[in-house]
């Protein structure tokens, strides 16, 4: 029984440790994000992007028939606005990954001190 215990504890630290490695790793792209996009701030990132994504949207409806039928080439701003958009949209999966590691980190910390308790737990009956 004190084998069991002893093997939560450690399962238990090891979980505890990734959990707060992934909490660091995640709080570190987040600023590597804010560094990249700087100006632009992280939480405007979404409404920029949809923003981006209406306009875009507005100039590929009125060019795409004449670029359909062969008559047109997409617009320099057609174009600006789908890198534009293309960018934006990494950017958002970038920030939504960090923050799944983030959440990843602490359900790991969590799950972490739980078995190191239960561990405790274990050991303290296998004693008495």
């Amino acid at each position: 029984m004190r084998v069991i215990a002893i093997i939560v504890m450690i399962l238990g630290l090891a979980s505890l440790v990734f959990g707060v490695i992934f909490i660091m790793q995640a709080s570190t792209a987040e600023d590597e994000i804010a560094e990249s996009i700087a100006p632009l701030k992280l939480d405007e990132v979404e409404s920029r992007y949809e923003a981006v994504k209406a306009k875009q949207s507005a100039i590929k409806m009125a060019e795409e028939p004449a670029i359909q039928a062969g008559q047109a080439q997409p617009s320099a701003m057609y174009n600006y606005l789908t890198i534009q958009r293309t960018g934006l949209g990494k950017t958002l999966g970038e920030i939504g990954i960090a923050s799944f590691t983030r959440m990843s980190g602490i359900i790991n910390a969590v799950v972490g001190v739980g078995l190191i308790l239960a561990g405790v737990g274990l050991l303290k009956k296998a004693s008495a």
